[in-house]
């Protein structure tokens, strides 16, 4: 499931943070209509619906602790 919740993390634009509990190997396809799709185009429903619908599993928005990478300084490198 923590694979799943990154690829939808690259797909949605947000984090999604895994909270299932379940763990092992999944095969699943999900059918869904991207957000820059023509209106009437497709007739897949949106992202958050279809994982809702087809893999009965729910994105909550919620404030989680995410790691972040701070640099306060930076030098040029010195020669050899």
């Amino acid at each position: 499931m923590n694979l799943i919740a990154d690829q939808l993390s690259k797909i949605a634009g947000r984090i999604v943070v895994d909270k299932t509990g379940l763990e092992g190997r999944y095969d699943l396809k999900l059918r869904w209509t991207p957000d820059d799709a023509v209106a009437g185009a497709a007739d897949a429903p949106t992202l958050f619906t279809a994982i809702q619908e087809e893999l009965g599993l729910r994105l909550e928005p919620a404030k989680e602790p995410v790691p972040v990478l701070v640099i306060d300084h930076i030098d040029q490198p010195t020669p050899n």
